[in-house]
């Protein structure tokens, strides 16, 4: 019998390839997306199916984490038999200025997901895309699974509640629900305001003449960067495991913004003291400085490790961002990713 997935957030960066992922196991994939009056679904390109097909394995509904109702329907209707939760208001820096809607999104909406499972008994395997920033103002280094949490964010904070209702549904109802606390981690799928597809972007377009300076913040905060594409791996690895469990996704090397700064330019042959500046618009209320993450337990029981180094991983966005900005892989317009993904969503 053919495996079902339910993917939350599957427009994003993680969504997209966990999707590719799942059909290249051969599941039928089955994505939540918002009612926008733009459409967002670029990073499905490649990979959408016509659902008129008698072969078509990839869905998308619509659905939002602020609607618990139609998150209801919507499992009684699938019966998916794991379900990826990475939908969410994921940019920190943002979540300082939309708090409330941050802490709907992303905290309750995991909620709402769990008690729709719960309501609706369907048998499943739940994966929530748990963050290293719930841990913030770290005590303790490397971070793992048993390091106390210290958020220092809206969006932290919402995380922390995601995380710890999803052990209380586990333990309280028997869920098969697993906590992923993924570390930072990027492809050229990443969105345009993260920074380091800030980063790798700027670059690229300064390379090519179309922009002169890239702004940052706190170049100084140190992180543990790893390639997307990896990273979902772990997620159905946790979801294949014999029992419910929370792990630590992470490469254990930590490095500066400004070295990823640095690595991007030295990639183009430019110098980048002479483009970046710093606005403090970009520092958040409260800091982050240092995020790295002990892995061990997932290398051990899972068998997951990263493979893609720091070094690699800026080639390969950077490599992208120039494709891009010397027009060899145009960005398509919401009218011309409708026509080519030839969606249909109900």
């Amino acid at each position: 019998m053919t495996k079902k997935a339910l993917i939350s957030g599957i427009t994003g960066q993680d969504g997209s390839y966990l999707a590719q992922l799942l059909l290249n196991k051969g599941y039928e994939v089955h994505g939540i997306i918002r009612r926008s009056s733009s459409f967002n679904t670029g990073r499905l390109s490649d990979i959408y199916e016509d659902p008129h097909k008698q072969n078509a394995r990839l869905y998308l509904h619509y659905g939002d984490l602020t609607d618990g109702s139609s998150l209801n329907q919507l499992l009684k209707t699938v019966k998916p038999g794991e379900i990826y939760h990475l939908g969410a208001q994921s940019h920190v820096r943002v979540s300082f200025d939309i708090p409330e809607y941050t802490g709907d999104v992303t905290g309750l909406g995991t909620l709402r997901i769990l008690d729709a499972i719960r309501e609706s008994g369907v048998h499943t395997r739940f994966y929530q895309a748990s963050s290293s920033e719930m841990f913030g103002k770290v005590v303790e280094t490397p971070q793992s699974e048993k390091t106390p949490f210290y958020p220092r964010s809206p969006y932290g904070c919402a995380k922390l509640y995601a995380y710890w209702i999803t052990v209380n549904y586990r333990e309280s109802y028997k869920l098969f629900a697993c906590n992923g606390i993924l570390f930072n981690h990027e492809s050229p799928r990443r969105g345009e305001t993260f920074v380091s597809r800030k980063i790798s972007r700027a670059v690229a377009r300064i390379k090519a003449g179309l922009d002169q300076v890239l702004y940052l913040g706190n170049m100084k905060a140190r992180r543990d960067w790893g390639y997307a594409p990896e990273y979902v791996e772990a997620m159905w690895r946790m979801l294949q495991h014999e029992k419910p469990d929370d792990f630590v996704i992470a490469t254990g090397e930590t490095h500066t913004v400004q070295e990823f700064v640095e690595e991007a330019f030295s990639l183009v042959g430019l110098d980048w003291k002479k483009y970046v500046k710093i606005d403090p618009r970009y520092y958040r209320p409260a800091e982050v400085d240092l995020l790295v993450g002990n892995a061990a337990k997932a290398r051990r029981i899972l068998g997951w490790q990263p493979r893609v180094k720091f070094k690699e991983l800026v080639r390969i966005m950077v490599e992208s961002d120039l494709r891009l900005a010397e027009g060899r892989e145009p960005e398509l317009t919401p009218f011309q990713k409708l026509t080519r993904t030839r969606v249909r969503v109900g």
